[in-house]
């Protein structure tokens, strides 16, 4: 791969790398989308990571559908797939790993400890093979996409970030492959999530600016849900991902929530000044 990447680099050929996990659906359709503009190769990754799975959790039962996911990408365009193996990342003699501290510690990483440091160690390791001018990611995953802008800001990595919106089903559902976890009424309650962000942003819009009641107004709603248990509702700065006492300037409300067996996370960047409120997109 790097080979590859090192033989376009000298033709001249701008490189676009996505990154994922595979089980693919049309929120990586746009991360491809949001790669072209300026970009003479568009790559992708597939690689279910695990050292961003703890103990317990689902790596065992992460979908994966290499061949599927492989014609999606011919459909979207893509020009290069990167699959590697597990064992074709880290050497079992490997003592080296990435971490971005105090990003990596809060929200999700309080309940998945070492997650974020599997998710920077891949991430750079892909950047490293795949040698990409510009790196895609989505916004639902607020938290790695501030932490990895971090890092790549830190590192003077010579890579420009973009990030793409959210992108949901007709009925509010962030897309997820870990939707496919969900039976029916699972699937009705993690409806709940989109709601709740809904609920705290009218709030937000009705003029309240105290973060505790905004995300009280949220956890009321998902607290409707009889097989909903909530990890965490925040309302944080986007920079430092620390709580915030008042909603003003640019902020993240991050929801992370168990429906039934499955892990769901949303959220609503939002910019508050004044009495306007609007939803924004992050910036590299």
């Amino acid at each position: 791969m790097q080979q590859r990447a090192q033989d376009l680099r000298r033709a001249g050929r701008a490189i676009g790398l996505v990154p994922t996990m595979g089980a693919l659906h049309a929120g990586h359709v746009s991360l491809l989308e949001r790669a072209r503009p300026g970009c003479d190769v568009v790559a992708v990754s597939i690689f279910v990571n695990p050292l961003q799975f703890g103990p317990g959790e689902d790596l065992e039962r992460y979908p994966r559908d290499l061949s599927g996911d492989r014609a999606k990408l011919v459909a979207a365009g893509c020009d290069l797939l990167f699959a590697p193996e597990a064992a074709d990342l880290y050497a079992p003699e490997a003592r080296t790993s990435v971490e971005v501290r105090e990003l990596q510690d809060v929200l999700c990483g309080w309940s998945r400890p070492g997650h974020f440091r599997g998710v920077a160690t891949v991430v750079a390791k892909l950047l490293h093979l795949v040698l990409p001018q510009v790196a895609v990611f989505g916004q639902k995953d607020a938290q790695q996409a501030i932490l990895l802008r971090r890092m790549v800001r830190d590192l003077d990595w010579p890579v420009v970030l973009r990030f793409a919106p959210t992108v949901r089903d007709p009925d509010g559902l962030a897309l997820s492959s870990r939707n496919a976890f969900l039976a029916p009424e699972e699937r009705r309650e993690a409806l709940l999530l989109h709601e709740s962000l809904n609920e705290a942003r009218a709030r937000l819009e009705a003029g309240e600016r105290r973060a505790s009641a905004v995300v009280d107004a949220a956890r009321r709603v998902l607290g409707r849900g009889r097989s909903l248990r909530i990890d965490y509702v925040e309302l944080v700065d986007t920079e430092t991902l620390l709580r915030v006492e008042r909603a003003e300037g640019r902020c993240l409300l991050a929801i992370a929530a168990f429906v039934g067996r499955t892990r769901l996370i949303d959220n609503l960047l939002l910019e508050v000044r004044g009495s306007r409120v609007a939803e924004v997109e992050l910036e590299a």
